[in-house]
């Protein structure tokens, strides 16, 4: 995870009862977890699937922004 360069937003779930972890800018990528870590942990690796993925497809990869700001 420290070459990992994209914004992950991570907050608690009260409906799945677990930590969610989300890449706003790689769409659909994110990972649920226990705790804070695991779920840091686990979005790290469904990124990694997800641009490893994307590559394979040919599809066009997001440079990282780095952080994002919402309204």
């Amino acid at each position: 995870m420290s070459k990992f360069k994209y914004e992950v937003i991570i907050y608690w779930s009260r409906e799945d009862n677990a930590f969610i972890a989300e890449v706003p800018e790689l769409p659909g990528c994110m990972a649920d977890g226990r705790t804070y870590q695991e779920a840091l942990e686990n979005v790290g690796i469904i990124a990694q699937e997800w641009l490893e993925t994307a590559k394979q497809n040919g599809r066009s990869i997001p440079k990282p922004k780095g952080r994002l700001v919402f309204a």
